[in-house]
């Protein structure tokens, strides 16, 4: 189940945030933090999944964002990563070679 969806930039400002469980202001700023921190200093040679509280994060980077899902443990690993690809490639199609600014 997916328990939220972040769009960060390499600065580590939001661009997209959807929360699929119910949380406070300031913990869901932690959060966006924590996933920031947790993401941007991944060598690329590491896998696209990093375990994170009692979850999972499913990452990956296009061009200078990251797009994260934040998933249960037990969940399939690459059906998520091919959702982030398709959605990608839907605001590619939608928006004639997407940019950040695009998704502000």
């Amino acid at each position: 189940m997916i328990r939220f969806i972040l769009i960060q930039n390499r600065a580590g400002k939001t661009r997209m945030a959807k929360w699929y469980i119910p949380l406070e202001a300031h913990e869901k700023q932690k959060l966006i933090e924590e996933v920031h921190a947790l993401v941007t200093v991944r060598d690329a040679r590491h896998t696209n999944f990093v375990e994170f509280r009692q979850y999972k994060i499913v990452y990956r980077r296009y061009a200078g964002l990251y797009f994260c899902i934040c998933v249960d443990t037990y969940d399939n690993n690459l059906s998520y990563l091919e959702a982030i690809h398709n959605f990608v490639e839907v605001l590619n199609e939608y928006f004639q070679n997407v940019c950040e600014l695009d998704l502000v």
